[in-house]
């Protein structure tokens, strides 16, 4: 059975740490389900499109939302079937709810199934969601030297019935399901099952692992858009991996552990950081019945008073210890004329408490 060789570092459980800060925000988020419903919607297109797009598709953000909402575009054939495939691969994972729900055991028929829809209507119909049958390589478009060169055809079955087999094992679930989705996502490209859209298939069945686990975060999160736009390291991550040895278990997955955590850590955050605004918009108008428009610096010390029910210049300046005094008084006394806070004393001791 397959033993994945990786050593969790300090780079990996600080990851695993932001990971969990923001999956808690998120997760407990006061937020509207309008709002719920246009974080997952904004989520799926940035999916679709960054996943499709970091394997060469053409076709834009803008153009990608197009094609999700139904409507028809001009653009190559094969651009739009991809965005097509890969809206209905997140489709498939949402409909496996209740099979999660039951305990969904991890095998080869779902990896199957997810490369099928992946590359439906665009290889031949032989060879979609079937096990690829010659060797693949693939080389450096510039030089022609080969950059990558998977297990052969007929070893493809049993490594990927060796990986299940360890995926779903009681020691394999012990494992953080965020280091389990990266070493499925490693393990399925450095096989290359398929003759086609490993990559697709490999990410989608890290998201799969993720959901199945857990770590949906509300399914608010797209990965494709952080290794899309962080391109040359996510390829340079996995190929560093690969090179290190021709027998996958020997493979120390270490570094790509590091990448792919740190991946979901700064995704999170982001969306995290988000929310918390979102939500102390919400609280806000609650509150004064009214949107108040704030900058980063007025947003730091409202939330402090949400915390803490009132502040002070003296507690201001901790917070945002660039600024003078005076600036804290300014802000304050906005938060007065919108009907925030209430001010008490007069002096510089003076304090500003939050209504109720």
């Amino acid at each position: 059975m397959y033993q994945p060789k990786f050593t969790i570092s300090n780079d990996i459980l600080a990851n695993i740490g932001l990971i969990e800060a923001a999956r808690e925000v998120v997760k407990n988020a006061p937020l509207i389900p309008v709002y719920e419903t246009r974080f997952v919607k904004d989520a799926l297109v940035r999916t679709v499109h960054h996943g499709t797009h970091l394997e060469g598709n053409d076709l834009s953000l803008a153009e990608a939302k197009k094609i999700i909402e139904g409507e028809n575009i001009l653009a190559g054939k094969r651009d739009v079937q991809e965005v097509i495939n890969y809206r209905n691969v997140l489709k498939y994972i949402d409909s496996l709810e209740r099979e999660i729900k039951d305990g969904l055991q991890y095998n080869q028929t779902l990896l199957k199934k997810i490369n099928q829809l992946v590359c439906d209507r665009i290889v031949p119909e032989g060879q979609v969601g079937f096990y690829r049958q010659g060797q693949v390589v693939l080389k450096d478009e510039n030089t022609d030297e080969v950059v990558f060169r998977p297990p052969t055809a007929v070893e493809v079955p049993y490594l990927v019935e060796d990986y299940f087999d360890w995926l779903n094992s009681h020691e394999a679930k012990k494992l953080h399901p965020v280091l389990r989705a990266g070493i499925s996502h490693y393990y399925i490209v450095a096989v290359h099952p398929f003759a086609e859209g490993n990559g697709r298939t490999a990410r989608a069945f890290a998201t799969l692992v993720l959901f199945t686990e857990n770590y949906d975060i509300k399914k608010f999160f797209s990965l494709e858009e952080y290794f899309d736009k962080d391109a040359a390291r996510y390829y340079a991550a996995l190929t560093r991996a690969d090179q290190q040895n021709i027998n996958l278990a020997y493979r120390d997955l270490t570094f790509w552990l590091e990448y792919f955590s740190q991946a979901m850590a700064v995704e999170l955050t982001r969306i995290k950081e988000q929310i918390k605004r979102l939500s102390l918009d919400v609280k806000i108008k609650s509150r004064v019945g009214l949107q108040i428009p704030l900058n980063e610096r007025q947003i730091k010390l409202v939330e402090y008073l949400e915390e803490n029910g009132s502040i002070s210049t003296a507690e201001g300046r901790k917070i945002a210890a660039e600024y003078s005094d005076d600036t804290l008084v300014r802000d304050f006394n906005y938060f007065v004329g919108k009907g925030l806070v209430r001010k008490k004393g007069r002096t510089k001791a003076a304090r500003y408490v939050l209504k109720q």
